[in-house]
């Protein structure tokens, strides 16, 4: 009997139409995504204020505290940028490496002024390695606005205001 196979075969086709019976396991991908649990640590994003404004001032912690040195910062130099006069200093480039960055939202919690955040996005593509490397343009773009309930920078303006000085 065994030199037949016909046990063996047997076997296969009970083990054939078994999981042919069962629900299916397999996602649709790009219509159906997986859903990320609470804390989950995707990529960093830049955001702006409600003035439309960016809100990193160029500290470079989160560049200091990264791990994998994935963040580069160039701060603005030492001319102030005269549209916002001396509130904030923009970067004049900030950009994250997402091929090194290793999603550990260390720069997420150093960041004073809350304008790096991580997004619950987990499908990070490029074609090739220069598209990984995120501008600040893009970063800002992936975040959008912020909205916070302090609005620190329209007070400091408002006190500048009051003693006149110019803003």
């Amino acid at each position: 009997m065994e030199r037949l196979y016909l046990p063996a075969a047997i076997a296969g086709i009970k083990v054939t139409l078994r999981h042919f019976f069962m629900r299916k396991v397999t996602m649709q991908y790009p219509e159906e995504r997986w859903v990320v649990p609470e804390g989950y640590r995707g990529a960093p994003y830049l955001v702006k204020d409600q003035e439309g404004r960016t809100k990193c001032v160029s500290c470079q912690l989160c560049e200091f505290v990264c791990p994998p040195k994935a963040i580069r910062i160039t701060p603005p130099g030492p001319q102030p940028n005269p549209t916002v006069g001396n509130v904030e200093k923009i970067p004049a480039e900030f950009n994250i490496n997402m091929l090194r960055c290793i999603f550990c939202g260390l720069c997420q919690e150093v960041c004073p002024e809350e304008a790096i955040f991580l997004m619950k996005d987990y499908s990070l593509v490029g074609v090739a390695r220069k598209d990984m490397i995120y501008n600040k343009e893009k970063l800002l773009s992936l975040g959008g606005t912020h909205n916070d309930q302090i609005h620190k920078w329209k007070r400091k303006a408002d006190e500048a205001r009051e003693q006149g000085l110019k803003v």
